[in-house]
């Protein structure tokens, strides 16, 4: 069954809001798989022919697919925050990875507004919520918005900490003091999933809320050989030809395929809400995310658009596909809906259920989705010029999408409907839906207290040129280094 979208983001399947009532002597467990920069396309269930999913799109076949589900930034660290938190990022103030002031300062026409890099203790977490709510909560995975989630609602951590990607790559030893070394050559994705399969076991009486979050398929590109050599008599297709990338896509599949196994084993699946995830667009050297323009640190489609699933036995319909736009801060009010857990007492929270949707009961009141991105991101291979995006903003309104460049008050307008892949800018053939829609932002934004950067860089030079072949030059020297330290 398709749900779709009319004159307003919502779904036409019933008026009114959600009818569902779940009984809180019936709690599901949750299981939420959150794949680090797994492009849109980079699973068989969106289209790709090249990587192998089957336990991804097997999922994708018992639960309802979202085709416009939204990460609430282009990279790690925010959109973490936001899932997280439940609200959008000026509120917590994280932007970005690390610093906000990217790539080489003579090309930054603007300083970037400052950076936050770790969740305050003051933001109450979806892990908090549902532990408040007697759910026994465990992250295994990249966490990246602090040293310990154990202090923010998880009852065990398995490597995850402040860092974004795997210090000592993905096979053992792994150089992370939240995760014991395994045998030498062990591979990251499978003792993740080793976790998770012992944690589901060992708590299979009580309710409890496993945060998955793989650091794959985050660089470093690193795949298990016996992997990568099944992919290499395969054809490219679809932009898709890297095989260590599609090995590592192939190892995720596996950890889906043993988790759903070990609910199966253990009688659990009617009784487990699966959610499927990914933080952000794909990387853009290693796949890509067409027909979606751009990739991962770009709030072009493919920057923020992901892969999205969510499997809630007896109450999504098998199969089904939903194109209303979601983000990534609706998940913690939908699974506080679905574990029948309270809200936290003043505190704002800024998605909205989707239990209606996955229903098919209802509707979305709100009628528009934001990004906030202040900052610069450097370029990498095969993106023009010296950033992947400087400072920016976005909204989406129905089948409307405005980005505004803060640097030079650019303004680019979409119809994603009939141009997915945002090739034909309309702002100067519709100024008024331009107006209506920056109209609506900057109320957002005052709403929020969103901060724009206006301060110019003394260090900005007008007169400096781009070189792309000596700037790669640099760039592999820096990595050279890297990797001799």
């Amino acid at each position: 069954m398709r749900i779709r979208v009319f004159a307003a983001i919502g779904c036409f399947v019933a008026l009114g809001l959600s009818l569902v009532r779940i009984d809180a002597s019936e709690r599901p467990n949750i299981v939420f798989f959150f794949i680090d920069d797994m492009g849109w396309k980079d699973v068989g269930f969106m289209g790709s022919s090249f990587y192998e999913t089957p336990n991804i799109d097997r999922l994708a076949s018992e639960g309802m697919v979202f085709t416009s589900a939204y990460a609430n930034a282009p990279n790690c660290a925010p959109s973490r925050a936001c899932l997280m938190s439940g609200q959008y990022s000026p509120r917590h103030g994280i932007y970005t990875v690390g610093d906000p002031a990217r790539g080489n300062e003579k090309f930054r026409k603007l300083v970037p507004i400052k950076n936050t890099t770790v969740l305050a203790d003051r933001f109450i977490t979806l892990a908090e919520s549902l532990q408040a709510g007697g759910y026994i909560t465990a992250t295994m995975g990249k966490w990246h918005l602090g040293p310990d989630p154990t202090t923010q609602g998880f009852d065990v951590n398995v490597g995850g900490n402040r860092t974004g990607s795997p210090r000592g790559g993905y096979f053992s030893p792994y150089k992370n003091p939240q995760l014991s070394n395994g045998p030498t050559g062990e591979y990251l994705t499978d003792r993740l999933t080793d976790e998770a399969v012992r944690f589901i076991e060992k708590n299979q009486a009580k309710p409890f809320f496993l945060y998955l979050t793989h650091y794959a398929v985050h660089t470093p590109i690193q795949a298990k050989k016996s992997v990568i050599a099944k992919y290499k008599s395969k054809q490219p297709s679809g932009g898709h030809d890297n095989v260590t990338y599609a090995a590592m896509v192939e190892s995720v599949d596996d950890s889906v395929g043993r988790v759903l196994s070990q609910l199966e084993k253990l009688d659990l699946s009617d009784n487990t809400v699966v959610c499927f995830f990914s933080d952000n667009g794909g990387y853009g050297p290693a796949t890509s995310m067409a027909p979606l323009r751009g990739s991962k640190g770009m709030l072009y489609e493919g920057g923020i658009r992901e892969p999205m699933i969510v499997k809630w036995p007896g109450k999504t319909k098998a199969g089904s596909r939903c194109e209303v736009p979601v983000i990534g801060i609706d998940w913690y009010p939908t699974l506080l809906e679905i574990a029948a857990v309270d809200r936290p007492a003043n505190y704002s929270l800024d998605g909205e259920s989707l239990v209606p949707l996955l229903t098919q009961t209802g509707t979305l009141e709100r009628n528009a989705l934001y990004w906030h991105f202040p900052a610069y991101l450097q370029a990498y291979r095969g993106v023009a010029g010296p950033f992947r995006t400087t400072p920016a903003g976005a909204i989406r309104h129905g089948d409307w999408k405005l980005i505004e460049f803060f640097e030079d008050g650019r303004l680019e307008l979409y119809n994603l409907i009939d141009d997915i892949g945002e090739e034909n800018n309309l702002a100067k053939e519709m100024p008024r839906k331009v107006r209506d829609l920056h109209k609506l932002m900057v109320a957002w934004r005052e709403r929020v207290h969103a901060p724009i950067p206006t301060q110019p860089n003394p260090n900005f030079d007008p007169t400096a040129k781009w070189d792309a072949k000596r700037n790669n030059k640099r760039k592999a020297r820096t990595s050279r280094k890297k990797k001799a330290a």
